[in-house]
């Protein structure tokens, strides 16, 4: 099982960065060509990234982050990486299912395609965006873009945001995509990254965006199964499993009734935790 538990943008254009991403315990870096790049340095940057993604050597699953296709750099980002085989490319500000179809018609096979949600329109459309299609393997929260949209004030509970948290999520489950939150900005505030991973956790995600490598290890660990989660899962298991239980769509455990439904959800569960405690190894790219 592949986990995006922590998904990690950087400039492109930064090489001290991508050099140091390469040996970092997140589950996947984006080598972002957009809005962490400003416009005189995007061409050197699309450079970069196809130069890193020749070289190797990475750890974590990478990604690249293209510019729009109604921007000047978009269509030759695209160009620009085909041939190669990044695991993903996150296209942004994508509205209806037309924009994910005519990135996705510009990838090469094999490469996932994941799409930011981050304007008011698209949360209104996102049944029919999320149900473009393969490549898009991943929902990509974008919560600075749609907050300054939508004139929040989100504050450190999130409250007015939740109803998309939940809405992107159910999209995402729905149409069997991943479901990525939005960054912290606040990267030397340790407390509410951990009050957001945790909440992110509790609505369903995956994984959290993340902007600085000192936020990996708090992701890494709200997204992963907590030893209580394994116990209790091991428990729904064995008990299904045991002599008696065989045919019954539901048993007692303990002191509560659980069904199959509880068991299916047990085994996801467990290959999440066996995934998390497996060493990370060096990906191809």
């Amino acid at each position: 099982m592949d986990l995006f538990r922590s998904v990690l943008y950087l400039p492109a254009s930064n090489a001290r960065a991508i050099e140091k991403a390469r040996g970092l315990d997140c589950d996947a870096v984006i080598l972002d060509l957009e809005d962490a790049v400003a416009p005189d340095a995007k061409t050197e940057a699309r450079a970069a990234a196809v130069e890193a993604l020749s070289a190797g050597g990475f750890r974590p699953r990478v990604g690249v982050r293209v510019n729009g296709l109604d921007t000047a750099w978009g269509a030759d980002d695209l160009t620009a990486l085909s041939g190669l085989q990044p695991a993903f490319v996150v296209a942004p500000k994508i509205e209806s299912p037309e924009a994910v179809r005519a990135v996705a018609d510009r990838l090469s096979d094999g490469v996932a395609m994941w799409i930011m949600i981050e304007t008011p329109l698209a949360v209104l459309r996102l049944d029919r965006i999320a149900g473009a299609g393969a490549p898009l393997a991943a929902l990509m929260l974008g919560l600075n873009d749609f907050g300054e949209q939508m004139n929040l004030v989100p504050g450190p509970d999130r409250d007015p945001l939740k109803p998309w948290l939940a809405a992107l999520v159910a999209a995402a489950r729905g149409h069997g995509l991943l479901a990525i939150d939005g960054v912290v900005n606040a990267t030397d505030d340790a407390d509410q990254l951990e009050a957001e991973c945790r909440q992110g956790r509790a609505f369903g995600f995956d994984g959290k965006s993340l902007i600085h490598p000192n936020q990996i290890a708090a992701a890494n660990a709200a997204f992963s199964p907590s030893p209580e989660e394994v116990a209790r899962a091991r428990e729904i298991v064995a008990a299904f499993a045991a002599a008696g239980a065989e045919g019954k769509g539901a048993i007692r455990v303990g002191y509560r009734m659980v069904e199959r439904l509880h068991l299916d959800a047990a085994h996801r569960l467990l290959a999440r935790h066996d995934a998390a405690s497996t060493p990370p190894q060096d990906t191809p790219i």
